[in-house]
């Protein structure tokens, strides 16, 4: 796993580098995971309720199969298994169902269980490039695009922008190592007695047949 980003000229890479610092719950790495997601996706405008539900579909396998703990602060482990609960959702169901049975439900139960991220994550992910801000202050700061932000942060969406479209898309594989890494880091100094945290993260490939 890569544990630094590639340098840039265009980006201010070590705000992204500081969003991991102080963490005290995987929300971030989760936002992260899903924004990249989207880039794959070639997706440079993303709803908060798709980025909501790729955080959910991402760490599906990790809540489900194994007894993890994400610390006391983290509420994304009861998120999942209620919604698991609500939209009858197996635990063996690939990423890509998962995800697109969040963003089409319209059970309000679970609208309100994603959207509880919205109180925490969007813009605090913004806190490197805007220290000791306020919310309403970072929509903003991020609206005028001041210190070069990775999006703009609007109420319903975020905007990646043109030289982070470009970076992230450049760096695609790199960037999700990184976050691995330090998801990794993070939930092991929580699980000092449980083996392998790095093979809990991401569900294997199904086995080829032949």
């Amino acid at each position: 796993m890569t544990h630094t980003f590639p340098i840039s000229n265009t980006v201010p890479v070590h705000r992204l580098a500081a969003c991991f610092n102080n963490t005290s719950a995987t929300y971030k790495f989760y936002w992260l995971l899903a924004i990249l997601d989207g880039v794959q996706d070639e997706q440079k405008e993303l709803d908060k309720h798709q980025l909501f539900a790729s955080m959910i579909a991402n760490m599906w396998y990790t809540v489900n199969y194994f007894n993890v703990s994400f610390g006391q602060q983290d509420l994304i482990q009861d998120a999942v298994r209620q919604i698991k609960e609500i939209e009858g959702i197996t635990i063996d169901a690939p990423k890509p169902l998962i995800k697109s049975m969040l963003v089409e439900t319209d059970n309000p139960l679970t609208h309100k269980l994603l959207f509880h991220f919205d109180k925490q994550v969007p813009h605090w992910f913004l806190s490197p490039w805007y220290p000791k801000s306020e919310r309403n202050a970072i929509y903003q700061y991020s609206q005028e695009g001041l210190n070069k932000p990775m999006y703009h942060l609007h109420r319903d969406r975020i905007v990646i922008q043109d030289e982070w479209f470009e970076y992230l898309s450049q760096h695609l594989r790199i960037a999700t190592d990184y976050v691995y890494w330090n998801l990794t880091l993070f939930l092991q100094a929580r699980n000092p007695n449980v083996p392998d945290i790095p093979g809990k993260l991401i569900k294997p490939a199904p086995r080829t047949k032949y």
